[in-house]
């Protein structure tokens, strides 16, 4: 596929996203990628409009996910994310793609738990939430493989500033098996660096922008194929490491980014990556 094919169907992405945004109450405001731990307000409702696509060796993805999110508590949040396939990988890799909106086509219903939170200073504090969901294919056949329901749990902790982020997380995902096969399990993990300016420090109608380094660690197991599985002595390896930026103005946040391959040690089955673009629209009240 040349680049001008691939800007002009992720454009179009965009514009489809940007068509659907609707008023949504600004949760914490974090990564793209990697595992976060800020939770909304008691009763706050959060809608966010995700444009996807993900490239591999033979082929390319692109989606828009929605994720629907409610403040139980101010500790407690529910979420719901569901996907629009635009154009849907044959052989697609197990990847979660974002702590809360996986790069395949799942609807996935999760919750977030944020057990501890300890403020100290001004705007500083250090906080851990853990993320239990559920999730259901709407594809039948992933990777030549039958794929079934999944369950999937993780922990995040980390600082933030008004100037430095910092999260460290990780998870596993479970899938079930379906007419005698079963994907393989999928334990990852993640590291997230963001700064944010001096120069951004200022109230509305400056802008404000944060930068982030994101690092996400896979290890895909092997798939099970008439209830046999090819053990090995290692599972595959994949690296990805890239930038992320959000932006702010008034009701208004845009944040996008992408990750490329650092590391790809993969069993003779698995597929490479290029790379994953993500950009994310919202408007709050």
């Amino acid at each position: 596929m040349s680049f001008s094919t691939f800007h002009l169907r992720f454009v179009l992405i965009i514009i489809l996203c940007s068509s659907t945004i609707t008023i949504v109450n600004a949760q914490g405001h974090g990564p793209l990628y990697g595992l976060q731990t800020p939770t909304l307000a008691k009763g706050g409702v959060d809608l966010n409009v995700a444009s996807m696509s993900l490239s591999t060796e033979n082929e390319t993805s692109y989606m828009l996910r929605y994720l629907f999110s409610y403040g139980i508590t101010e500790d407690l949040q529910i979420n719901l994310t569901t996907p629009t396939m635009i154009e849907r990988l044959d052989n697609a890799p197990r990847t979660r793609g974002n702590s809360n909106m996986p790069a395949n086509g799942d609807i996935e219903a999760s919750l977030w738990y944020r057990f501890f939170s300890n403020a100290y200073g001004v705007g500083k504090r250090f906080e851990s939430t853990a993320i239990l969901g559920v999730s259901a294919p709407t594809d039948d056949v992933r990777g030549q493989v039958n794929v079934g329901n999944s369950i999937h749990g993780a922990i995040s902790t980390g600082y933030a500033s008004r100037t430095w982020y910092v999260w460290l997380g990780g998870g596993y995902q479970y899938y079930f098996e379906k007419d005698n096969e079963q994907l393989g399990d999928l334990p990852y993990a993640s590291v997230v660096v963001g700064y944010r300016p001096n120069i951004f420090m200022g109230d509305y109608p400056k802008p404000d922008w944060r930068i982030f380094i994101e690092t996400v660690a896979e290890f895909p197991g092997d798939n099970k194929y008439n209830e046999q599985q090819n053990f090995r002595d290692s599972r595959s390896k994949k690296v990805l490491m890239g930038p992320s930026f959000l932006g702010l103005y008034g009701a208004w946040g845009i944040s996008f980014g992408a990750l490329f391959p650092v590391v790809q040690d993969l069993t003779p089955s698995s597929i490479e990556e290029n790379y994953r673009v993500s950009i994310n629209l919202s408007y709050w009240l």
